[in-house]
């Protein structure tokens, strides 16, 4: 019987620590909605802690033991937003096997799934720039460049290898960023448009945008038209010496 008792102490302290757990997953979720939409109609200055705990239905010293400050609270924000496509995309680009195509749809997938799921989110982070520290501003910044290098590198390899049309690739993955990044401020959840078919031709328009004509054929008959023609290749085969 000695024995025992110990063992089932052990799992009620384990059950009692993954139902406090469950709980403040629970909890922070709602404190993040419930601050996202106090920001966006109140402004960043226009909205404090008690404002917060209020609408939450707790207590301001109870809000303590979930974040400090409503700085704190921002930077959870920022960098949930900032981080998520990161991440997923520094996966992605790992994955073997991905062709340019296949890599640049994947980029489309990842940064359109998550301004779908949290626009109102992306959108406080735009608005509230001004409101974040020169240390959290960094951070965002580096996250933000980090995400542009792995959308132009994806479309530079599509161009050395013959299947993308030669562009700048850096104003090419801006054009990628940004269609992508517009949906959080246009996209309606349980709307008209489901997330899978905003994903699709967005993918389609991202590439067709970049791909290289199969047939290779002339606008029109013009020394105009073939020099540009030229040109693209051109730029093709200095890349590829390039590299």
């Amino acid at each position: 019987m000695s024995g025992k008792a110990p063992r089932a102490q052990s799992r009620k302290k384990g059950e009692t620590g993954r139902v406090g757990t469950a709980r403040r997953e629970l909890v922070e979720s709602e404190l993040y909605e419930h601050a996202t939409r106090l920001f966006a109609e109140r402004g960043f200055a226009g909205t404090s802690l008690q404002d917060i705990a209020e609408s939450l239905g707790i207590s301001r010293p109870a809000l303590y033991y979930y974040v400090k400050s409503k700085e704190e609270l921002l930077a959870r924000l920022v960098t949930e937003v900032t981080n998520g496509p990161l991440d997923d995309l520094q996966q992605l680009v790992a994955t073997e096997g991905l062709d340019p195509v296949a890599k640049v749809r994947g980029i489309v997938e990842v940064v359109v799934r998550h301004r779908a799921s949290q626009p109102e989110r992306f959108r406080l982070l735009m608005r509230s720039e001004a409101d974040l520290s020169d240390e959290l501003t960094e951070a965002y910044d580096h996250s933000r460049r980090a995400i542009l290098k792995i959308i132009a590198t994806a479309i530079d390899d599509g161009v050395r290898a013959g299947v993308f049309r030669p562009v700048d690739s850096r104003i090419a993955a801006l054009g990628v960023l940004g269609m992508g990044n517009w949906v959080s401020w246009w996209f309606q959840p349980g709307g008209r448009d489901s997330v899978d078919d905003v994903v699709e031709q967005l993918g389609d328009m991202a590439i067709g945008g970049l791909q290289r004509d199969e047939h290779r054929a002339l606008a029109d008959g013009t020394p105009a038209a073939a020099l540009k023609m030229l040109r693209q290749d051109l730029d093709h085969l200095e890349r590829i010496i390039g590299s």
